[in-house]
């Protein structure tokens, strides 16, 4: 007898700010199309994650209209897969509020990309408080003739006091408060907290399998920790959820520094490609990305900027990096460029194509069916919830 499974739930989402890049559709929106017929796929373009940092209204409601449009001509399909507007389900940041009763600071302050986005030095601070930011500040107490043999953290302060000359001293706690102190004082609160948020998006819909990159494995542990955490005080309600790390070489690095990933709202053009640049910007942006030294095309770890390169060809072409890289021995980087761009263009112009022909219309259309389909679910996620923690129901 043939037992129809029940396909397990997918979760992702975009947040509709600054430029849409290659790196978004190769590093994401690519990675999901195959994924729709495996799971049941929910798709959201997290508008309330985007308000963390400043936007100007009318540009947020367009970009995410032309996110929303992306998908759609990326061949993200709603007749299998939901797309919606996470801010059109209100239960998103109801159950982020209950999860930040149970959230605690230490959770979000190794955040990375909160660090990233509120202007932490990430040379000084790559795990936490660290040795670099130590490393920092010995430097400034031996300048001053003094030699350092203990941790500096909160609990070492007091002895720290007994040990090193009051100017000294203050000379490097106020480089200490530069590094640790500035970034909290000048950010957001929801900058802060907008990983709760994230996981509230994931939990709320009893997710199994959230499609992530590596840089983005913190997000999910947050969301298993929380959803542990809850089941433990309040009994079994959330679903811990899986992250599926998205295949090598997925994660695609700016063009002009290949230790950096492409942003979207990096400062310079020559940063990212993005899915609206025309043949001749894409051109001019392969021209100018960075390389490294030699001449030779070849995939190896200590050539960065060109594997990073490599990967978008082949991401884009269906080889292997390898068989990119073979299919220019004995050519320079220029031959290699110069094709790496019509690749690009090749992809971009039937892309845009597509996408100028879905309208508003059609692209509102497919978002209030999503809403309206994944409106049930939170809504009982948020009734089983509101009873767990002990809130009277609906009066």
């Amino acid at each position: 007898m043939n037992v129809c499974m029940e396909k397990l739930r997918l979760f992702s989402g975009i947040q509709p700010s600054g430029n849409l890049h290659i790196g978004n559709y190769l590093g994401a929106i690519a990675q999901w199309l195959p994924l729709q017929d495996e799971y049941e796929s929910i798709f959201c373009i997290v508008d309330q994650h985007a308000i963390t940092v400043p936007q100007n209204p009318e540009t947020l409601r367009q970009k995410t209209l032309e996110i929303a449009k992306f998908y759609l001509a990326a061949g993200i399909d709603p007749k299998k897969c939901t797309l919606f507007i996470q801010s059109q389900v209100p239960e998103h940041t109801e159950l982020m509020w209950i999860l930040n009763t149970i959230a605690k600071n230490g959770d979000l302050t190794k955040m990375t990309q909160f660090k990233g986005k509120a202007s932490f030095d990430e040379d000084i601070f790559e795990a936490g408080m660290k040795e670099k930011a130590e490393e920092s500040v010995k430097d400034i107490l031996e300048r001053g003739g003094v030699v350092l043999n203990t941790t500096i953290d909160g609990s070492k302060i007091s002895e720290l006091v007994d040990r090193i000359h009051k100017a000294t001293l203050i000379s490097a706690l106020e480089t200490y408060k530069k590094f640790i102190k500035e970034p909290f004082n000048s950010s957001t609160v929801g900058l802060f907290d907008y990983p709760v948020l994230m996981a509230a998006d994931i939990l709320l819909y009893d997710t199994a399998v959230v499609p992530v990159g590596e840089d983005q494995l913190q997000h999910i542990e947050l969301a298993r920790t929380l959803a542990r955490r809850f089941n433990e005080r309040f009994g079994e309600t959330f679903r811990v959820p899986e992250g599926k790390i998205t295949r090598e070489g997925a994660r695609i690095m700016a063009l002009d520094d290949p230790m950096k990933k492409m942003s979207k709202s990096a400062s310079s053009e020559y940063n990212f490609i993005a899915l609206t640049d025309d043949a001749d910007a894409v051109r001019r942006k392969i021209r100018k990305a960075v390389t490294d030294s030699g001449s030779e095309i070849v995939y190896r770890d200590d050539k960065p900027a060109l594997r990073n390169l490599l990967n978008i060809y082949a991401l884009f072409s269906g080889k292997t990096p390898q068989e990119v890289a073979a299919s220019y021995a004995g050519k320079g980087y220029g031959d290699f460029k110069t094709d790496l761009a019509e690749v690009i263009i090749g992809f971009l112009v039937p892309f845009q194509e597509r996408s100028a022909r879905i309208t508003d219309e059609e692209t509102l259309a497919v978002l209030r069916g999503g809403a309206e389909k994944v409106r049930p679910l939170a809504l009982a996620k948020m009734h089983l919830v509101r009873d767990r923690v002990g809130f009277i129901g609906r009066i």
